[in-house]
């Protein structure tokens, strides 16, 4: 089963780990990536949508 981590700051500097392995929600969360970051993905690289670290593990 796959795992979507995704790593994020909050406003008060605190970096916060989310990860999702339900698989209808990485589906929906793939949707937010163009090709090139979903080849990435899948390579096990990490991926920044603005200033989001997302990383998908196998």
């Amino acid at each position: 089963m796959s795992v979507l981590i995704r790593k994020y700051k909050l406003a008060t500097g605190l970096v916060k780990e989310e990860r999702i392995d339900e698989p209808d929600r990485i589906d929906r969360y793939m949707g937010l990536f163009e090709k090139e970051d979903i080849k990435k993905l899948r390579a096990g690289q990490k991926v920044f949508i603005e200033k989001d670290e997302w990383q998908l593990l196998p």
